[in-house]
């Protein structure tokens, strides 16, 4: 499929999408965001990938939203049209892995985007801020949830009533990032990370992802409830065994994602 606003292309069993609109800096509009979801669900069907990348360029992962494109809009338009529940939010849903390797600006809707994904690997030149309380709004694609939960309140509300900008070092310090690479690294680090993941049995790679995202959705004895039965459930899988028939023969496992 061709896109106007992203780029795709499939490295190995990892499928890429990198923003593309230079112009703005890779600001999300309802075009923008509409192509990513659209590219993330075809993605998620190809059974040959394992895991997803997403980037922008080495300037801007994504700056924000399009101001241009919502000033106008009204409270009556914004909820009629379910701004950002409608088509922001793909990355967040997909069951397949889905990595953000940011560099430059990462800056309110972009630091969003970030945070839906599971895995972020940053360039030494990422910037991550959610300043919409400078222009009277406020986060609304889960950067006042996300964020909180994974800094802690008090870096979150820095952050969000200033508008205070975490440097990458920073930002690993506190845990939004996985990783910090070089500038020429960052997207071949992910890239690789990804490869390594889609290495893994498809669905145990799944299972583990639903585990985890469960620990911020619920309490522990819920949460460690569900990983248990999760566990369980690995035990009908053929990868499974082939896993721990590998391990005890010494070698290197044959996954065939069943």
């Amino acid at each position: 499929m061709t896109y106007a606003t992203i780029l795709t292309s499939i490295e190995g069993p990892v499928g890429l999408i990198r923003l593309n609109r230079p112009e703005a800096l890779n600001a999300l509009n309802t075009q923008i965001t509409t192509e990513l979801g659209q590219a993330l669900s075809a993605f998620e069907e190809d059974d040959a990938i394992g895991a997803i990348v997403i980037t922008g360029s080495d300037a801007a992962f994504a700056a924000g939203a399009d101001i241009k494109e919502l000033k106008d809009k009204t409270f009556a338009d914004v909820y009629a049209e379910q701004l950002i529940t409608k088509t922001w939010e793909r990355a967040a849903s997909c069951r397949k892995p889905v990595i953000a390797a940011v560099s430059g600006h990462a800056v309110g809707g972009g630091c969003e985007l970030a945070l839906m994904c599971d895995i972020v690997i940053a360039s030494e030149t990422a910037r991550f801020a959610l300043p919409e309380t400078l222009i009277g709004v406020i986060p609304g694609a889960g950067g006042t949830q996300r964020l909180t939960r994974i800094v802690g309140k008090a870096i979150a509300m820095d952050m969000i009533l200033s508008g205070r900008a975490l440097g990458a070092e920073e930002a690993l310090a506190h845990g939004l990032v996985s990783r910090v690479a070089p500038l020429d690294s960052y997207l071949p680090d992910a890239l690789a990370l990804a490869a390594k993941i889609a290495a893994s049995s498809r669905p145990i790679v799944m299972l583990a992802k639903e585990a985890v995202n469960h620990a911020y959705e619920t309490h522990l004895a819920e949460g460690i409830y569900l990983e248990r039965r999760l566990l369980y459930s690995t035990f009908a899988t053929e990868d499974r065994r082939e896993g721990m028939t590998a391990f005890s023969e010494k070698r290197k496992p044959v996954f065939t994602n069943r």
